[in-house]
């Protein structure tokens, strides 16, 4: 969800076995068709029909906004589509409350942004995960 970085990288990569979309804001993305749905992280379950609950293995979320009302519109739509993974990258400012509604431990992993933002970057996993370096960071 709002993760066009990670979604061009799996088009590019065209895993085998791997079925994947990306629930984004901007429009520009619709020309992958199928695998783009719009989304407005303001109506949180306004979702098609082919979108089943429970449907994604794993969930990978980057709420454009640090505010806790964003992050809990997000945690609406990700509870609605996840089966049981979930990959948060938010602001290090959001630690308590990713943890609080998603059940999410920050990784020592840090991802990096290309335009070098002003807030510390975090990933979070509510898994265990080697790649990710699933060490529960305070």
């Amino acid at each position: 969800i709002s993760c066009p970085t990670v979604f061009k990288k799996l088009i590019e990569l065209n895993p085998p076995d791997c079925n994947f979309m990306l629930l984004e804001y901007d429009r520009r993305f619709s020309v992958y068709e199928n695998k783009f749905v719009y989304y407005d992280y303001k109506r949180p379950l306004d979702l098609p029909d082919e979108l089943k609950g429970h449907s994604f293995d794993v969930v990978i979320a980057d709420p454009p906004f640090l505010s806790e009302e964003c992050l809990e519109k997000f945690t609406q739509t990700i509870n609605f589509l996840r089966k049981d993974k979930v990959l948060l990258c938010t602001g290090s400012t959001m630690s308590d409350s990713a943890e609080k509604l998603l059940g999410v431990k920050k990784c020592s992993f840090i991802p990096k942004h290309g335009r070098n933002l002003a807030n510390d970057f975090c990933c979070f996993v509510n898994y265990e995960s080697k790649l990710l370096n699933y060490n529960i960071v305070n």
